[in-house]
């Protein structure tokens, strides 16, 4: 079976929109992505990754980047899903 990729009506994939929003909320707090990796105890590399949209973030590191960005994880969410305006309304895959 192949695996669905949700993408935003301009076909920005999930993982990217996520990266968007790290890297506009990490830069906006005026931290570099070592200085981030450092206050959520992550690798610099991986903070990369995920701004690139190459790795999918954990709940639990979600949380901790909020922490470390001093926001609250639903911001960091919410953002994202408004780059999906029909992530909502999509009906789970029947099994």
């Amino acid at each position: 079976m192949k695996k669905k990729t949700i993408k935003t009506s301009d076909n920005r994939p999930l993982g990217s929109s996520f990266g968007l929003v790290l890297r506009q909320l990490r830069q906006n707090s005026g931290l570099s992505q070592e200085q981030l990796g450092f206050e959520s105890g992550y690798h610099r590399t991986y903070i990369s990754m995920l701004e690139r949209g190459k790795k999918s973030p954990s709940l639990q590191t979600i949380f901790k980047l909020a922490e470390a960005l001093k926001v609250e994880p639903s911001e960091i969410i919410e953002r994202v899903q408004s780059l999906h305006p029909n992530l909502k309304a999509m009906e789970p895959d029947p099994v």
